[in-house]
């Protein structure tokens, strides 16, 4: 039970760190600092729009029509961070018998 939780625990963290290259990704491309004629930033910002929009689009179904910004990348981090400290206590739990 605890190395599962360790896996789910490291498994956010990596898809964590995915969104946020992926944000600052896109916001580099939005300002023209890089551009996507550069085959390698095309093929990681595909790459990585490939991996992360399955997660957002149910969330951009919920959420209402900003424009041009796009919240589902924060509330996916949210709801990461509540997984996380759920799996916390989960962890907690598991190695000291207590309750949650």
């Amino acid at each position: 039970m605890v190395t599962l939780i360790q896996i789910a625990q490291v498994l956010l963290d990596v898809f964590w760190w995915i969104i946020v290259i992926q944000i600052v990704l896109s916001l580099l491309i939005a300002f023209n600092v890089i551009n996507t004629y550069n085959d390698f930033v095309r093929q990681l910002f595909e790459g990585l729009n490939r991996i992360t929009e399955p997660v957002y689009a149910p969330i951009r179904r919920i959420l209402p029509d900003f424009g041009q910004i796009d919240f589902s990348p924060a509330v996916v981090l949210l709801l990461m961070a509540i997984i996380n400290i759920v799996l916390n206590r989960l962890l907690v739990s598991a190695v000291t018998g207590g309750p949650l």
